[in-house]
């Protein structure tokens, strides 16, 4: 790894430490450059905002979501096996960050917010996030609407943002209760996709694909 990643990891993995201590609102940029042990313009070199972190934060976990569920996925054709392992992989990657979680959630919530899961500035770990979903698809013996398997990523992905909504408040050990969530839900969902396939069914899976693609315009 080169040297200024490894300072900009260093930098996101402190900020995240701190944000998790202190609260997020409570943690400054001059307390992250202090306790990664950089000057506060080599901070701001790198992240211009708190906001900033945190995008590198994502970029970071869905990276690492990615390298790690791969890895699930090799040799795996089965969706609903691929589909539990790269939910439950994401628990594990994440789990670290829970108590961190619970704290930016509020502004993560805003739809304006930069934090939001679904703005403009979190395109880049989000679009690998969908592109995650759609190897899960595409590496899979699941037979589909075609029209469903190409929106299906993305649905997929919105799926994994109520399961990331839960996790954040779930309470229990371990998050078992989220682990329990995907244990059963994951079934479900891949018996629904499986029937799209199905004349009787292709009517409703075709509404489905065109209340995607109406959400998805942009004003």
């Amino acid at each position: 790894m080169a040297k200024s990643e490894e300072t900009r990891s260093l930098i996101v993995t402190t900020a995240m430490r701190l944000f998790t201590e202190n609260g997020y609102d409570r943690t400054t940029m001059r307390a992250i450059a202090a306790e990664a042990g950089v000057s506060v313009g080599n901070a701001y070199y790198y992240f211009s905002s708190k906001e900033q972190l945190i995008q590198g934060f994502y970029d970071e976990m869905a990276g690492q979501h990615l390298a790690t569920a791969r890895r699930l996925l090799d040799g795996e054709t089965g969706f609903a096996a691929r589909l539990k392992a790269v939910l439950l992989c994401w628990l594990d990657v994440a789990e670290p960050y829970h108590r961190f979680g619970t704290q930016f959630f509020v502004n993560a919530a805003d739809p304006e917010s930069p934090l939001s899961p679904f703005s403009a500035d979190s395109a880049a770990a989000r679009e690998a996030s969908i592109g995650l979903m759609r190897e899960v698809v595409e590496g899979s013996d699941v037979k589909l609407d075609p029209e469903l398997r190409e929106q299906l990523p993305e649905l997929l992905w919105l799926f994994q943002m109520g399961v990331v909504l839960f996790w954040v408040h779930d309470r229990s050990a371990g998050t078992k209760r989220s682990r329990l969530l995907v244990e059963r839900s994951v079934p479900l969902l891949a018996r629904l996709a499986a029937l799209s396939r199905l004349r009787v069914f292709r009517p409703v899976s075709r509404e489905i694909v065109d209340l995607i693609r109406e959400l998805a315009k942009r004003e």
